[in-house]
């Protein structure tokens, strides 16, 4: 758990970009859009929830994400209280686009390594993807018997 803080300093971006219109956005909108789908509707509220924000402190990020263009608020059919959000294609378009790490940065950081030991780092890192992949498999798996 020491190094991953490490590598992420050295790799990650503090903004995104609109690859169109050279916007900029701020890591947490950018982190609202990675949680959003241009297909599924999510709750206002179950978004901050999830964030782990006041429904008034999403509600000010999706503000400007909206004016930005990249989601929309419809209101729920069922229940017209409820808002829910859904990513615009200029919204997909820069959660497409972005990624937490600067590939550029990455490819640097690889590079300041022996080809041996850029060998056995990327193989470690596949082995902590697979596990990751089930890990997220599994917490999948449990949260569909709990809705059971």
């Amino acid at each position: 758990m020491a190094a991953y803080p490490r590598i992420y300093l050295a790799c990650h971006l503090e903004h995104r970009e609109d690859p169109v219109t050279r916007d900029v956005i701020s890591a947490h909108q950018g982190s609202v859009l990675d949680h959003l789908d241009a297909v599924e509707p999510m709750g206002l509220l179950d978004l901050a929830k999830h964030m782990g924000v006041t429904a008034s402190t999403m509600s000010l990020t999706v503000d400007r994400l909206e004016r930005g263009g990249y989601l929309t608020r419809k209101r729920d059919a069922a229940d017209g209280r409820r808002v829910r959000l859904i990513l615009t294609d200029a919204g997909v378009r820069v959660k497409q686009a972005s990624s937490v790490l600067d590939v550029s940065r990455v490819r640097g950081l690889l590079q300041r390594l022996k080809p041996q030991e850029r060998e056995r780092a990327l193989a470690g890192l596949e082995l902590l993807a697979a596990a990751g992949a089930l890990e997220v498999e599994s917490r999948q798996g449990k949260g569909k018997r709990g809705r059971k």
